[in-house]
C-alpha cells in the first residue's frame, strides 16, 4: 500500500498568487494612478516643489520611469545597466515640461508592456543581478520596482495635499 501511495504522488506545480498577467494588469493600474497624479501637478510646481528636503516630483518620477522599463527588459535580456548607468543618475532623462515627462512616462509604460510577454514562468523564480547590484528572485526585483513606483506616488500625494490639491483616488486603477 505504501508504494502505491508514493507511486500516486506527484510534484505540484509552484504556486503563486498572481499570474504573470494579473502582476502586469496590477502594475499598469496602479502607472495609471501614477500618470494620473502627474498630471495633477501644477506645471511650475512638478520640477520644483518639495516638502521636507524630499526631491521634486519630476525627480521621483524620472526615477521610476528609468527602472520600469529597463527592469523589465533586464529580467528578459539579463542585460542590465548598472544603477549608477540608470537615466535618472545620469541626467539623461531631460524632460522639463509635464507633456515631456508624460511622454516619457508612456513610453515607459510601452516598454514594460512589450518585454513582460516575453518573460517565462521559470525565470520569474530566477536569481538575477539587476542593475548590476541587487541580487534577488527576478519577481522579488520586479515587485521591488512596482513598490519604488508606490512609495513615491505616496510622496506625490504629500506634494499635492500641501499645495491644497486633492490628488486622484489612490484605489482607482481604471
Amino acid at each position: 500500500m505504501e508504494n502505491n501511495i508514493n507511486q500516486q504522488q506527484t510534484v505540484a506545480p509552484a504556486a503563486y498568487v498572481y499570474s504573470p498577467d494579473q502582476l502586469l494588469q496590477s502594475w499598469l493600474g496602479h502607472r495609471r494612478i501614477t500618470r494620473r497624479l502627474i498630471e495633477a501637478f501644477p506645471e511650475d510646481k512638478l520640477f520644483s516643489y518639495s516638502v521636507g528636503g524630499m526631491r521634486p516630483f519630476a525627480e521621483m518620477v524620472k526615477e521610476i520611469i528609468s527602472m520600469g522599463g529597463p527592469g523589465v527588459r533586464g529580467v528578459v535580456t539579463n542585460n542590465w545597466t548598472p544603477i549608477a548607468g540608470l537615466d535618472h543618475h545620469t541626467g539623461k532623462i531631460a524632460a522639463s515640461t509635464k507633456a515631456e515627462l508624460l511622454q516619457l512616462w508612456d513610453d515607459a509604460t510601452n516598454e514594460i508592456i512589450t518585454y513582460w510577454p516575453q518573460i517565462s514562468l521559470e525565470r520569474f523564480q530566477e536569481n538575477v543581478l539587476a542593475f548590476g547590484q541587487y541580487e534577488g528572485v527576478a519577481n522579488s526585483i520586479l515587485q521591488y520596482i512596482i513598490d519604488n513606483e508606490i512609495h513615491h506616488r505616496a510622496q506625490g500625494y504629500v506634494y499635492l495635499r500641501s499645495l491644497g490639491i486633492e490628488p486622484p483616488a489612490f484605489y482607482d486603477r481604471s
